[in-house]
């Protein structure tokens, strides 16, 4: 057993030895050849040669200059897009620049007030102080009236401001007429508008400098106009439209403050009349801006009242944020059970 053990074993190694010579051989035969192709112009090679020598390139550390390499283009990448993957367009910023900020319905509203005016048979349309002044007058007179008016309306309604403002005529309302008129007279005359104490004073002061400045004329332009006593952006403005026939703003008086904030016609709720206008001017069209006073203000007497506004007749209820939270659909009262019999 011994014996046979030792044979196996010089059997393998003899087997073993035979193989690891063969395959010294064999490798170095395949070196010699490998050498002899590298070394052999291109043109000289059999087609079975430039095969094999073509799948031993990557082995070849190739020339720089050698145009073979040259011509190797990488693959590009190819991004894969799946069928799931969806682009989303970006929509743009809301009140950019681009699409400014305008209320809601703000056309249709408009058109409704403009519909539910139409008769024009309030107050300000008989007593507005585009009414009260003397058409006929020298038109520096006529000017002078129309702010004395406006001077006279502040914190005043349209019926009173019309009653003082022919007592006015009566008398003589022009600068050297009221230069010449006591304070005592003037009250009498003017009183009892809102606050005619202060009036009185405001209305003596403000002649004093139209006849020392303004050769007994009003300013023609805004800024000076409210540097008068007594004259605030409203008044300037509307004198501005009314007096020069120049548009230079809204004339924003507690009526249009009151429905611009009830129809969110501003972004954020104003507590000013002049911030009121302000932000109004920043989205309404210019060409809107002189028939807003008088359409807001005769709109505000009839049907947007201060106090209990008459959302049920208003055309705006349904599209009006402060309507719609007025007017609630009449609730039914429930069925009279009926006596058993």
């Amino acid at each position: 057993m011994k014996k046979a053990g030792t044979l196996t074993e010089a059997l393998g190694e003899v087997v073993s030895s035979y193989f690891s010579h063969t395959s010294r051989m064999t490798r170095s035969k395949f070196s010699r050849s490998e050498e002899k192709m590298k070394n052999q112009p291109q043109e000289t090679l059999s087609e079975g040669d430039r095969v094999q020598l073509s799948r031993l390139k990557p082995k070849i550390k190739s020339d720089p200059d050698d145009t073979a390499v040259k011509n190797v283009v990488k693959r590009k990448h190819v991004p894969i897009q799946y069928e799931t993957e969806v682009k989303v367009k970006k929509e743009p910023r809301e009140h950019s620049e681009e699409t400014p900020w305008e209320p809601l319905n703000w056309k249709e509203q408009l058109l409704n007030m403009h519909e539910m005016r139409k008769n024009k048979d309030a107050p300000v349309d008989v007593m507005g102080c585009n009414k009260l002044q003397d058409d006929d007058a020298d038109p520096k007179v006529r000017r002078y009236q129309v702010l004395i008016s406006l001077m006279l309306s502040s914190q005043t309604k349209d019926q009173v401001t019309s009653a003082a403002m022919m007592k006015l005529r009566t008398h003589g309302l022009s600068v050297p007429s009221i230069l010449q008129t006591s304070d005592k007279k003037l009250g009498d005359l003017i009183y009892p508008v809102g606050f005619w104490k202060k009036k009185i004073i405001f209305i003596k002061n403000t002649t004093k400098i139209l006849e020392q400045k303004y050769d007994s004329d009003i300013p023609p332009t805004l800024r000076e106009l409210v540097q008068l006593p007594g004259v605030g952006p409203k008044m300037a403005h509307i004198v501005m439209d009314v007096a020069w026939g120049e548009l230079t703003g809204i004339g924003v008086d507690t009526h249009v403050h009151r429905i611009c904030n009830r129809l969110k016609w501003v972004q954020k709720p104003t507590k000013q009349p002049e911030d009121t206008r302000k932000a109004v001017e920043k989205w309404l069209p210019r060409d809107k801006w002189r028939e807003i006073n008088v359409l807001m203000v005769g709109f505000g007497q009839q049907v947007c009242l201060p106090v209990g506004p008459r959302c049920h007749e208003c055309l705006n209820r349904k599209i009006c944020p402060h309507g719609k939270g007025v007017v609630k659909s009449p609730k039914k009262s429930p069925a009279k059970k009926s006596k058993p019999s």
